[in-house]
């Protein structure tokens, strides 16, 4: 897809220059990031695959998610770019070649619907795959708005069509691109992740017998897929404390999907027992 996307980008880029279409140059400039985007995730895919090293205790998991970060940030960037240009359009009309622009747009939406069905399965797993095909969806839209826009061309010779179609395509690209960036900045502050609340999890562990509190508890994603939680629990028998981590363990990940548990399981006189998996 980087090499079918990047061929296209070329040919609709020429196709909107002679056209003289915002809403093909548009979906260029779009494409143009959809390169870069698919680029940055092959290569964030590749390097989050690298063991930890003792610097990187835990591996180069989060390169997903500045990958989706940036092809988010950048996502923003073209909208406003897009509504920059169309404001300029809209004060002054120029020519648009419609048969042309119909025939570009149709070219490239066929590509971008070639490329959504390959990215469409993987991005509900990886965040960064996500923001790639957030980016081919873009286009799609773009395709889809440059077709009505040059059909509208053709049958009325509006070209305002060009400018007004190129602002809805926008909207709906920010604010796709305004959920990526949301997402990816909330996992690198640690937030809690979505789908998973933090007093439930509290109650889960306190209802454990054997357990007398519960504090100090934390849930963060390090990386698309991949939870961790960290804790405190007081315990009344120390007998006891191999049952109660071995619970812990089980219940976190049956009811939360929590794989990457740290425990720290304290008596209330002396002895500290710290487990984890």
């Amino acid at each position: 897809m980087l090499v079918i996307t990047g061929a296209f980008m070329l040919l609709e880029a020429a196709g909107g220059w002679l056209a003289n279409s915002l809403a093909l140059l548009a979906d260029a400039g779009h494409m143009l990031s959809d390169v870069a985007a698919l680029g940055l995730s092959v290569f964030a895919l590749t390097v989050a695959r690298r063991p930890p090293t003792p610097d990187k205790s835990y591996g180069y998991l989060r390169i997903e998610i500045l990958a989706a970060l940036a092809n988010g940030v950048t996502l923003v960037v073209i909208s406003l770019l897009i509504f920059w240009q169309a404001w300029h359009r809209l004060r002054a009309p120029e020519p648009v070649e419609g048969g042309l622009m119909l025939v570009v747009a149709a070219a490239g939406l066929a590509v971008n619907i070639f490329a959504a069905f390959l990215l469409h399965g993987a991005s509900a797993h990886s965040l960064n795959v996500r923001g790639a095909y957030l980016h081919v969806l873009g286009d799609m839209l773009g395709s889809v708005g440059a077709l009505a826009a040059a059909a509208i061309i053709l049958t009325t010779g509006w070209v305002m069509a060009d400018p007004i179609v190129s602002c809805m395509v926008a909207v709906l690209i920010l604010v796709g691109s305004w959920r990526l960036v949301r997402e990816s900045v909330d996992i690198l502050l640690e937030g809690t992740p979505r789908g998973i609340d933090l007093n439930a999890v509290r109650m889960a562990i306190a209802e454990i017998a054997g357990i007398e509190g519960v504090d100090d508890l934390h849930v963060w994603t390090l990386t698309s897929g991949v939870l961790a939680m960290s804790g405190h629990a007081q315990i009344s028998d120390l007998g006891e404390y191999k049952r109660i981590l071995e619970a812990i363990h089980r219940c976190m990940h049956d009811r939360f999907g929590i794989r990457h548990v740290t425990v720290q399981l304290d008596h209330r006189t002396i002895y500290t027992i710290t487990g984890s998996q």
